[in-house]
């Protein structure tokens, strides 16, 4: 590895802060969803970006120790770079991941979907920059009897790099104005949204400096910039949640969308009606319209001593709810009914 740029006890002091740092504030945000029992799959890939955070930190050092002093064979030494290598990519693109699997909480319908397959996208984005360090180090065999084995990643790693960012970058940030765009949400899933789409910005920027000393500096410089993107890509997969609990607006956004990415529904309606898809769960009564064009569903419980069908009976009940649904990417308003016991059906004589 090249010594230009920063000193190997400045990386060493950059690698023990920034990315620990950025896995605190990701334990910190499991924590806030643990407690609350809102995990879901954005909380599982912030996991996975910390882990191999660790993985990554683990690796530098070893990798960076004295080779007068160390006594890491040559091999060991060349897996520590590829585990390096394959980590860096691991922890910005799982971080990538949690980010668009934010903003898939909080979408609907349609647009839901086209984010699902945008996720499939980036995990093909992954996997070829990961195949691609294999395809040109192993064309480069004499970085390997270097003391400090660094692999000359080059230009086209650097311009698929640039690539993928920008792409995958400006879908995490297209992606949360078009929720603010077309769906009316409460004060604090904006907030959040907007959160997103700022600090996204950060990322590129980053990630573009990062491709910039593979492609003209390397060496330590290069390490340097590694660590800064994954620990940016770290901080800002956890930022919406992080703000959101700062700025107490949590109880705002309680209404993030938890249902499976696919879940069974049933379609109602008959010839000359708009058509809805319908989704009721248990426990009370809770009704979920997701609708195409404007549709307005009325639902009447009515309870008597007699067939529950006399709301007028002394000790009786009659309620009723409406849910409407404005737009396949707005938010659904839902009215939930809270039913109480239902009494025994009289005796026969």
């Amino acid at each position: 590895m090249s010594t230009t740029g920063p000193t190997i006890k400045q990386l060493t002091i950059v690698n023990a802060v920034l990315l620990p740092f950025a896995c605190l504030v990701t334990f910190f945000r499991l924590y806030l969803r643990y407690a609350r029992r809102r995990l879901w799959w954005d909380d599982f890939w912030a996991f996975v970006s910390a882990m191999f955070s660790f993985v990554w930190i683990g690796s530098l050092t070893l990798h960076l120790k004295d080779p007068g002093t160390s006594t890491i064979p040559q091999n060991s030494k060349i897996a520590i770079y590829y585990i390096l290598a394959q980590a860096f990519y691991i922890v910005g693109w799982t971080a990538r991941i949690s980010i668009l699997f934010t903003v898939i909480r909080l979408a609907f319908g349609t647009f839901r979907r086209i984010l699902s397959v945008v996720a499939i996208l980036f995990f093909v984005a992954w996997a070829v920059l990961f195949a691609q360090v294999w395809w040109v180090c192993e064309r480069q065999p004499g970085w390997k009897d270097q003391p400090l084995p660094q692999c000359q990643l080059g230009r086209n790693v650097a311009i698929a790099q640039v690539i993928t960012d920008v792409l995958s970058d400006a879908m995490l940030i297209a992606a949360p104005l078009r929720l603010l765009w077309r769906v009316h949400l409460h004060r604090g899933l904006k907030f959040r949204l907007l959160a997103v789409f700022t600090t996204s910005l950060i990322t590129t920027a980053v990630g573009m400096y990062h491709a910039f000393t593979i492609l003209r500096i390397g060496g330590f410089t290069e390490a340097m910039a590694g660590i800064i993107e994954m620990s940016t890509s770290l901080l800002v997969a956890n930022l919406a949640v992080i703000v959101t609990f700062v700025f107490s607006l949590g109880a705002e956004g309680d209404s993030d969308n938890r249902e499976p990415l696919s879940r069974p529904t049933q379609t109602f309606g008959s010839a000359g009606t708009k058509r809805a898809r319908l989704a009721t769960t248990f426990g009370g009564l809770e009704t979920t319209v997701h609708a195409e064009e404007p549709v307005k569903v009325q639902v009447h419980i009515s309870e008597s001593d007699d067939r529950w069908t006399d709301p007028g009976r002394s000790g009786g009940w009659n309620k009723s709810a409406t849910v409407v649904g404005r737009g396949e990417y707005e938010q659904e308003r839902i009215e939930k009914l809270e039913l109480k016991a239902m009494p025994p059906l009289p005796q026969q004589v």
